[in-house]
């Protein structure tokens, strides 16, 4: 697939063996609100399952230095996405593999889109929606205009869309949007924080189809 597809929110061995390669594998850690949420030594056993060209990318809140070090070092992901504010003090590698999540309204209201953060300091950068009291896995969509003229405004940035994706709009979002990738987590679920294998199976076949219809 051309599509980055990333699974967030995997508790559980077989499901992140789903994951497509070329893709990533999102793992919440140190939010315990979260249906979703893991230790990290779990999280540590989890990434040896995850198909080889595949990435493993840990979802945090206001992390601190020294939690982002610890997945970095200690974990084993490859990049970390986070929800709110980064913290200062970090190497320029570090920061560079850290995925921002700019949170987006899910109505437009007319006013100034989102702020994007630097392309030199952030080569990818997440879309979810505003306000959500626990990140990943609200089903909550944005709006995908506003998602549509961040893509339009920033040519080249690998942007990835989050927010209420499932099998069954995901290609409406793909043509909308035009995003360099998408994530879903509760939209492949049978219940919170449980990932059903027949829906991630259907996510990854209508982003193959999409791309099929517009090769």
């Amino acid at each position: 697939m051309r599509t980055f597809v990333k699974f967030c929110g995997l508790t559980d061995a077989s499901h992140v063996a789903e994951v497509p390669a070329g893709g990533a594998g999102g793992f919440v850690i140190d939010v315990p609100q979260s249906p979703r949420n893991l230790p990290a030594d779990r999280v540590a056993e989890l990434i040896e399952k995850l198909p080889s060209e595949a990435e493993a990318w840990a979802v945090v809140v206001r992390p601190s230095v020294e939690l982002i070090r610890r997945l970095f070092d200690e974990v084993g992901v490859d990049r970390i996405q986070v929800y709110g504010d980064v913290p200062s003090g970090l190497e320029f590698l570090e920061v560079h593999h850290l995925v921002p999540s700019v949170p987006i309204p899910t109505t437009s209201a007319g006013g100034t889109d989102p702020a994007i953060p630097p392309a030199e300091d952030f080569p990818r950068i997440h879309l979810d929606s505003a306000g959500q009291p626990v990140p990943g896995g609200s089903g909550v969509r944005p709006d995908w205009e506003v998602c549509a003229r961040l893509v339009d405004a920033h040519p080249g940035r690998k942007m990835v869309l989050a927010g209420g994706l499932t099998p069954e709009n995901v290609a409406d979002a793909l043509a909308t949007v035009r995003p360099w990738g998408v994530d879903v987590s509760s939209g492949i679920e049978s219940a919170p924080g449980v990932k059903d294998l027949e829906k991630m199976r259907a996510f990854v076949r209508a982003v193959e189809e999409f791309e099929r219809g517009h090769a």
